[in-house]
């Protein structure tokens, strides 16, 4: 049966009911052919977990039964977390990976008119999101060199009496990072509820918003298991919030919606920090070699402080990522930004993916006449930065 577009048609008029907020978005979708190809293109850690701790977790899904609804909330995965961060289980709702808690901040914050202060670029979910509840967008562009300056933050959030701003630290697909006293000068300025994603915090060093808590009421943290943990294909994620304010936000929240599998692993995850840390140490190793490998090649990189940073193409980004996965090597095309035409995004794979990755970029460099056009061969990498932030 078709669905025309025409709402004065029978079937036309069903699609008329589902409310036209939902119907201006695209669904998101990734491309799943990755079978064989160096895997650099969704930020996730390279590193499955060990075969004898992945049977150690299924083990531990095997004790439940699995014809009985999980708890209602994962109450063992919720206080290991917290004692884990050093705080209390009121201060935490874990949920089916952050993506899914984004829509609870929707639900619980955001009507039609509600103003929502989004620096961009940023994780397109956050604007799809708002923008599904009627909300009202406040864009705050970025400096030349990517990064936000708080004060722009600041002052966009004050002018529309924003009732969320957003920020993300590292920031997907930028890897640009807030400095901590930034972070702190932004939640005591804006008028509203201060979201700060920390996807990519393990791989930053110092205070994060986690210490912004006790100080702030106004913060709310998101954090996944999915990148520096290895857990992307578990879903799990969590939100940090003062108890009161979470206490509200749990209304907002479906059961049973964090599986036994999910939170064995969570709490598998948790108990080997040692584990983790090992492989936030491979990967920014990764990662330097990988930018100084890209920058070799004569390529525009800007640096990063997560696992992926951003690349100008030499070439269409479409036409990069296509040529790049004829030699076995999947990255991001970002160009659909708008600050970024012409860039690609490149994750930070185990070494052998690495290696992949730049053999492929020289052999499409040589194949579209592009090896000698990208640099004079006499600039340092600080030059290369440079010449990309005023692009």
């Amino acid at each position: 049966m078709e669905f025309p577009a025409d709402p004065t048609t029978p079937s036309g008029a069903l699609l008329a009911r589902i409310r036209p907020e939902i119907r201006a978005q695209k669904a998101y979708t990734v491309a799943s052919d990755t079978d064989g190809l160096a895997k650099l293109d969704q930020n996730e850690s390279p590193y499955d977990l060990p075969a004898a701790l992945k049977r150690e977790i299924v083990d531990a899904a095997l004790e439940h039964a699995w014809n009985r609804y999980p708890q209602d909330r994962p109450r063992q995965l919720t206080a290991t977390l917290a004692a884990h961060l050093g705080l209390t289980p009121e201060h935490l709702i874990v949920g089916h990976g952050s993506n899914e808690l984004t829509h609870t901040l929707g639900l619980c914050f955001l009507r039609a008119g509600t103003p929502v202060v989004l620096p961009h670029p940023m994780f397109s979910l956050y604007e799809a999101v708002a923008r599904m509840h009627g909300a009202d967008i406040v864009s705050v562009d970025p400096q030349p060199d990517l990064t936000h300056a708080p004060d722009t933050i600041i002052s966009a959030a004050q002018r529309a009496d924003a009732a969320l701003t957003v920020v993300t630290t590292p920031s997907n697909p930028t890897g640009k990072a807030l400095a901590y006293a930034d972070l702190a000068r932004i939640a005591r300025s804006v008028p509203g509820m201060l979201v700060v994603d920390e996807a990519y915090h393990e791989f930053v060093d110092g205070q994060t918003a986690i210490d912004l808590l006790e100080a702030h009421p106004n913060v709310l943290v998101m954090r996944t298991f999915s990148k520096a943990m290895g857990l992307a294909g578990l879903r799990l994620g969590y939100l940090a919030g003062h108890p009161r304010l979470v206490h509200e936000l749990q209304k907002s929240r479906l059961p049973f919606v964090v599986d036994h599998l999910a939170e064995a692993a969570g709490l598998a995850v948790l108990a080997r920090p040692d584990l983790i840390a090992e492989r936030v140490t491979a990967l920014k190793e990764g990662y330097a070699e990988l930018l100084a490998g890209v920058r070799a090649l004569g390529l525009t990189a800007h640096e990063s402080a997560a696992n992926f940073f951003l690349v100008k193409s030499p070439i269409a980004p479409a036409d990069l990522r296509q040529q790049m996965a004829k030699r076995g090597v999947r990255i991001r095309d970002v160009s659909g930004y708008r600050a970024l035409p012409g860039y690609v995004r490149l994750s930070v794979g185990m070494p052998e993916e690495n290696r992949a990755c730049l053999d492929a970029l020289a052999a499409v460099l040589a194949a579209t006449g592009q090896a000698n056009n990208q640099a004079d061969g006499n600039g340092t990498a600080s030059e290369t930065v440079a010449v990309s932030a005023g692009s």
